[in-house]
């Protein structure tokens, strides 16, 4: 199995500790980020950053629907980790300043790819996919937080 990386990044017209504090609240703001890929969102602990325990369905493809639960850890600051106890999956969240009133935020995902064929594809497509979701994310947090 190899890994399989996918990341995305967007730089946002307001201060990262506005930004993080955004993504960083799973009970009200992140939920209103999610594109149409999202689904059965639920906060079952926290709430806040770290010691959130989330739960979502991410609709990936068509045919192609992951059931999460995400524990999310804060390891530095400006950073969220967000690790999937269903499966190797892991999101990495990082804010930092990019001058006056601007913020970078990158998001990366990895996890553990299958083999042969299929881990073929899954490495050369599922990137892709994957970034256009966490565009439309990273699109909508920059529309909360630049209000």
């Amino acid at each position: 199995m190899a890994q399989v990386e996918a990341t995305t990044e967007r730089v946002v017209a307001a201060d990262a500790e506005k930004v993080f504090d955004a993504l960083a609240d799973y009970r009200d703001t992140r939920r209103k980020l999610l594109p149409e890929h999202f689904s059965e969102y639920e906060v079952r602990e926290g709430g806040d950053g770290e010691g959130t325990l989330v739960h979502w369905k991410l609709q990936a493809t068509s045919k192609r629907v992951r059931d999460c639960l995400l524990d999310v850890t804060e390891p530095t600051d400006g950073e969220l980790v967000e690790k999937d106890r269903n499966s190797s999956m892991v999101t990495t969240w990082r804010v930092t300043p990019a001058g006056e009133g601007r913020s970078r935020v990158v998001a990366t995902t990895t996890w553990k790819g299958a083999g042969g064929i299929g881990g073929f594809f899954e490495k050369t497509f599922a990137p892709k996919g994957l970034g256009r979701i966490y565009d439309a994310i990273l699109a909508n947090l920059a529309a909360e937080v630049e209000k």
